[in-house]
């Protein structure tokens, strides 16, 4: 589904010069239909188009020590991180590129069943690779858990509403370890690229986890793309007893396979052409 809005028909139009800060965010609704259920679990992805994550400096923009919970890289940060190392003279945390531009649209969905909007649940934890999220990311440690205090004298992120200590409030899912932080946190390889939003997760065996039928998805458009012509979209996805669809993989190995193969034939022919040949010279005694 996409939202951008660059369509003056779409209700995401009226959103499409969003700033960063906008207070109130501005909301918009599409309503869509489900040709076919989703038997299994589910996975709600936000997907960017034209948007580099691979860019050489902003990939180095960010300082692993200091998201690994170091407290001398939380008040001092990596000069890597310029020029979203500090403001105001107060070290950013988490610092960086990378971080500032975080995705922080909010996504809701909802099931349409006689005009009647029946929310569906949405699992925010459980979306980050566990080696991220217990090895490389750590909350910064002191007396007691309470990150307002552990993250005083830093500052938020210039593109950021709120500090990190407020991304959640659940205490295992909140400052540097905040699932949908630690996502974005994993740069994409390529300009157009989807990251695991929400789990929809099958609770009735008997009934499947999306069925067929109308629905609705509620954004707060939060996250501007209009300005480096981007696109937003929201992705629903299962998987089955393979794994999940990734078609990159698939052109991959065809293209590589179709390369070998080629080259393979060229060498044959010339193998067959010229490796007859006696190239022995004749050596008098």
């Amino acid at each position: 589904i996409d939202y951008t809005g660059t369509e003056p028909s779409s209700p995401c139009n009226k959103c499409l010069n969003v700033s960063w800060d906008s207070t109130p965010p501005c909301t918009c609704t599409i309503n869509f239909t489900l040709e076919h259920s989703f038997e299994s679990n589910v996975f709600m992805y936000y997907g960017l188009s034209n948007f580099y994550q691979n860019h050489r400096r902003y990939v180095k923009s960010r300082d692993d020590s200091q998201l690994n919970g170091d407290n001398s890289s939380l008040l001092n940060p990596s000069k890597e991180c310029e020029p979203y190392r500090t403001n105001e003279d107060k070290p950013i945390a988490p610092c960086g590129a990378i971080a500032n531009s975080m995705f922080n649209d909010t996504l809701e969905l909802y099931r349409i069943d006689n005009d009647t909007r029946t929310p569906i649940a949405l699992t925010k934890k459980g979306i980050a690779w566990w080696t991220d999220k217990n090895v490389k990311f750590r909350n910064p440690t002191g007396d007691g858990n309470n990150l307002t205090a552990l993250f005083q004298g830093t500052t938020k992120p210039v593109n950021w509403p709120k500090p990190v200590y407020m991304l959640d409030s659940e205490s295992d899912n909140n400052g540097f370890i905040n699932e949908d932080f630690i996502v974005w946190m994993r740069t994409a390889a390529l300009p157009t690229f989807r990251k695991l939003y929400r789990l929809i997760e099958r609770k009735n065996n008997l009934q499947p986890t999306l069925q067929a039928g109308k629905y609705s998805l509620d954004i707060a458009y939060n996250y501007p793309v209009h300005s480096f012509d981007g696109r937003k979209r929201m992705i629903l996805s299962t998987i089955s007893w393979m794994g999940g669809k990734n078609p990159f993989l698939g052109i991959a190995y065809i293209t590589v396979g179709s390369i070998c193969f080629f080259l393979g034939v060229v060498l044959l022919i010339i193998h067959h052409k010229y490796g007859n040949r006696n190239t022995s010279a004749d050596i008098p005694n």
